[in-house]
């Protein structure tokens, strides 16, 4: 791993601690549908910068399982988080709607 990836894990692991850590503590403080699905993607998605992160340094292998030549974990923290969002932004539009 090259010193200019090491320096941008970093950067990704501090800011997306702090994002999740702060979701964690919205967490607590809301029951909103809307907001709980954001809250989860945030979350998962810090979890896969983690396990990416991991994977590069060689701690743990991700390629068990395929689907379509793409690693399981890989496509799970890839699609999501994206997929909470989407339905976070929808139940928002709905509500804003009524």
């Amino acid at each position: 791993m090259q010193n200019s990836e090491l320096i941008l894990f970093i950067i990704k692991l501090v800011l997306g601690g702090i994002a999740a850590f702060l979701a964690i503590l919205l967490w607590s403080k809301t029951r909103d549908p809307a907001w709980m699905c954001i809250i989860g993607g945030t979350v998962i998605a810090y979890a896969g910068i983690v396990v990416d992160m991991m994977t590069s340094l060689g701690m743990i292998s991700i390629y068990g399982i395929l689907l379509g030549g793409i690693p399981l974990l890989t496509l799970v923290f890839s699609v999501v988080p994206t997929i909470f969002y989407i339905i976070g932004f929808i139940l928002i539009i709905l509500r804003s709607n009524k």
